[in-house]
This record gives C-alpha cells, sequence and structure tokens, in this order.
C-alpha cells in the first residue's frame, strides 16, 4: 500500500518544519535565556530553566489547612536581592507580558492537582491604577490570569474601573443572571493580583 502523506497533512508537516528550523536560526543569535538566572533554555523550557522552576521559592499556601482565607493562594515568596525576583520586576516593568501568562499556567497546573478550582466559577483580574496601566502598557494581573484560566477552564471576565469591586462587577457582567437561570449560585471567585 501507499505509505504517502495526504496532501494538507504534507503541507502541516513542512510548515512545522520550516517554523521549528527558523526559530532555532534566530535562537542561534538571539538565544532564549531564563529570566531568573540567565542560562540559555532548553528544548521545552518556557521561561525559567528546570533548575530555577525546581528552585522556586512556592508558598504551597493553597495546601494549608489553617488558610485563614478559602482559595487564597500565592505562587511563590519575594525575597528582595533573591534572583526569583527577576520574575516579577519583567512582568511589570520589563514589557515580559508573555511571562505573566507563562507563570499563570505554571500556577495553574500546580493548583489544578490539589483540586483548588473544584468550586470556582470565574477567574477575574485585579485592575490596575488607569496611570499605571498607560505606565506599563498592560495590566500584569490581566497576564497571569489569561495563562490561569486557559490551564484551569475557567472563564476570564475583566472589568476597567479601578474602584469596582467583584460584587458590582458579576452583576453588571450578566454572570450572576447566567448562574442564576441555570440553576446554581457562584461560589467562588479567584480575583488575580500580582
Amino acid at each position: 500500500g501507499d505509505l504517502s502523506l495526504p496532501l494538507g497533512m504534507k503541507t502541516k508537516f513542512m510548515e512545522n518544519t520550516l517554523k521549528a528550523w527558523l526559530l532555532s536560526f534566530l535562537h542561534l543569535f538571539f538565544p532564549r535565556q531564563c529570566v531568573v538566572c540567565g542560562t540559555p533554555l532548553q528544548e521545552g523550557e518556557e521561561a525559567i530553566c528546570l533548575k530555577c522552576n525546581m528552585d522556586l521559592p512556592r508558598t504551597d499556601y493553597h495546601l494549608c489547612a489553617d488558610n485563614p482565607v478559602e482559595r487564597a493562594t500565592s505562587y511563590f515568596f519575594y525575597h528582595k536581592g533573591s534572583d526569583f525576583r527577576r520574575i516579577l520586576h519583567q512582568l511589570k516593568y520589563g514589557g515580559r507580558k508573555d511571562l505573566g501568562e507563562t507563570m499563570g499556567r505554571f500556577m495553574a497546573a500546580e493548583l489544578t492537582v490539589s483540586e483548588f478550582f473544584c468550586d470556582v466559577d470565574v477567574i477575574v483580574p485585579v485592575p490596575l491604577h488607569p496611570r499605571k496601566q498607560r505606565m506599563r502598557g498592560y495590566n500584569q494581573s490581566e497576564c497571569v490570569a489569561k495563562g490561569v484560566a486557559a490551564v484551569s477552564g475557567r472563564r476570564r471576565c475583566t472589568y476597567q474601573r479601578a474602584d469596582a469591586c467583584c460584587c458590582e462587577f458579576l452583576i453588571n457582567s450578566g454572570i450572576s443572571e447566567e448562574r442564576e437561570a441555570s440553576g446554581y449560585v457562584l461560589k467562588f471567585v479567584i480575583c488575580v493580583l500580582f
């Protein structure tokens, strides 16, 4: 029998191969580096290298039974002078929106294992003051929330007013009406502050 691939599959294979070669060539001159330690990233690593990912000072607050706030967590500790502070600095001041989404995906992957999202309906990034958003050009919490929503499978919503509260947002966005119409009420809303 004929083992050749259909034309559409051949085209897609060639596009992917060409893209991989071009990216490899580009990385010869502009290597992707770990945001924490600066070493070149290996194939399959994203934003931070495996060593730095293993050494990341995780809080594991989501695993604490005595956590005073239900469903509250932080991905890692910030220590002044630590190399890991570069993650936050690059996200907030270095224009690295991609880093927020990546770290959001990493965090959500770890939280999903612990069933952190089992009763969560909505991911809401905390708004940034309009002046700061104009200076940065984006809201870093929105970037992290995008990554969290992508992995958790939860809906990500945004609101613009810095003085708005989550309840006002939920009522104005129609989410409350949606949930009431379907027979259940919102249990948890995860607000992302970064």
